[in-house]
């Protein structure tokens, strides 16, 4: 019985590792892999702890939904999109039953296949996220200092660089102080903030409610959006931005 406990274990946390990357294409989040490992990790307990005398009663519907819930919890964090990407991960598994059912009754082979397939679908068969966000990671580079951000892909976005003429990445208030260590009162005073650090440039911007406007702008040499990396130019807006840690930047243009 342990052996095929931890072979089942094994291939289940491989199931939920494949369901849980298609639920954030599907969505249009970046995969947060350690996030991913710690949710299929659960779902790989579940499954074993579901095959030992006395609790097969914790893989019926009721209970597959309550872990459900609770790897959507740890693989997608506590914010406001847990519920929408639970659910989608919900549809998924359920949906995930129905294709092993028809492959065949292979059992647990049929489920990886059919695991597979459904992953390959959402992350290659699909272009864009079916909701109204599409997430994308960034990476910026100053010096010695490196951040990871989640950027929202605005089609809105059409901010460029009227030196160069590169399209302009738009970083919120506290991503541009870890990086470059300018402050929320310099970054609403960029005028008078333009030699606070060197090659500061000012970008300028038009908004509803605001006819002209200006923010610092910095040229990175290594600026990493999705799997593209290349110089970019970086606008410091002088808020935060996103909500309860959606999001930190924006993209848009040809980014």
């Amino acid at each position: 019985m342990e052996p095929y406990s931890g072979f089942v274990m094994v291939l289940i946390f491989c199931v939920d590792f494949l369901l849980l990357l298609g639920t954030n294409r599907l969505c249009g989040y970046p995969s947060r892999l350690w996030r991913c490992i710690l949710g299929s990790g659960m779902g790989a307990l579940h499954a074993g702890i579901s095959i030992l005398p006395g609790f097969g009663f914790l893989g019926n519907l009721f209970w597959r939904t309550v872990f459900i819930g609770m790897i959507s919890c740890v693989a997608f964090g506590m914010d406001k999109t847990v519920l929408r990407r639970g659910m989608v991960l919900w549809l998924l598994h359920m949906a995930l039953g129905g294709v092993s059912s028809g492959i065949g009754t292979n059992g647990i082979w049929s489920m990886v296949l059919a695991a597979m397939g459904i992953c390959l679908l959402c992350l290659f068969g699909i272009k864009y996220g079916v909701g109204s966000e599409q997430y994308v990671p960034v990476e910026l580079c100053y010096g010695d200092r490196r951040v990871k951000l989640t950027a929202l892909h605005d089609t809105g976005n059409r901010l460029f660089d009227p030196v160069s003429g590169l399209p302009v990445l738009v970083v919120g208030a506290d991503a541009a102080q870890t990086l470059t260590g300018l402050t929320k009162e310099q970054l609403r005073q960029p005028v008078e903030s333009i030699g606070s650090i060197p090659g500061l440039r000012l970008i300028p911007y038009k908004t509803i409610g605001k006819e002209n406007g200006f923010m610092l702008g910095l040229r990175l040499p290594q600026v990493q959006v999705g799997s593209r990396r290349s110089s970019c130019v970086v606008a410091f807006a002088p808020e935060c931005l996103g909500t309860e840690g959606t999001y930190q930047a924006l993209t848009g243009g040809a980014l």
